[in-house]
């Protein structure tokens, strides 16, 4: 596949980021225009009835500093998503809010847990493993990036905070990680030049030939083309 179609910015790199966004402001705004509260909608960890929040608790937050703290990385980590990896990008958000919420649903305290900082640590860890796993320089610069802006993240994974679900963040976390060993194909693979190819050959190479056998540079060459082999005709004269 052509790494343009992997670095290409399209309509849909802006537009899905704003979309998340806008869906979970608007569930906050019914919360708070018409009295509901959708927290009892959220995970609640081993209960039969707790599961509908895997699917449920992304889009339900608590106060307006907490959907607040979660917009800006939501919006940053899913364009970068869509940028890099538009190809397998829904998959990792589909298959990443189900995985990392069923994850918290087995290890999470006898607690209602809701936001979308679970699928935020999903984007996080995956661009960061997936980066450095593919080896490609502007994935390696994206992973660096995502450390730079977001790796304080990662204290967040403990039990440093009483009210904050660690046990989201770690099931986002450890879902990145997976996701960023099992999709292996759809991403742009490294440049090779081609001294890096397998079958390349020094003495094929006309850059290699510009220099001598002490390394110094030799701006021109000059052909040294073999002369035909001049023909004498030996021949005795008659004089009659």
């Amino acid at each position: 596949m052509n790494k343009r179609e992997h670095f290409k910015f399209s309509t849909g790199v802006v537009a899905y980021p704003v979309l998340f966004v806008l869906v979970i402001w608007l569930v906050f705004w019914v919360e708070v225009r018409f009295g509901y509260n959708f927290s009892k909608y959220g995970i609640y960890p081993q209960t039969l009835k707790g599961l509908r929040g895997v699917a449920l608790s992304p889009f339900i937050h608590g106060d307006i500093q907490h959907i607040y703290h979660n917009t800006i990385p939501l919006f940053v980590l899913s364009m970068s998503l869509f940028y890099f990896y538009r190809h397998i990008a829904w998959k990792v958000i589909f298959f990443g809010i189900l995985l990392s919420g069923f994850i918290t649903w087995g290890i999470g305290r006898p607690s209602y847990h809701i936001g979308i900082s679970g699928l935020i640590y999903v984007l996080v860890s995956f661009t960061f493993f997936k980066g450095v796993f593919a080896k490609h320089y502007r994935l390696i610069a994206l992973s660096l990036m995502v450390v730079f802006l977001y790796g304080s993240m990662i204290w967040y994974t403990l039990p440093i905070e009483k009210g904050i679900s660690w046990e989201g963040h770690m099931a986002g976390l450890i879902t990145g990680l997976l996701f960023a060993l099992f999709f292996r194909k759809e991403i742009a693979k490294p440049k090779k030049y081609v001294w890096e190819q397998e079958n390349y050959n020094e003495d094929d190479d006309p850059f290699l030939k510009h220099f001598d056998e002490n390394g110094n540079f030799i701006e021109h060459i000059e052909s040294i083309e073999e002369e035909e082999p001049t023909i004498n005709y030996n021949y005795k004269e008659n004089k009659d």
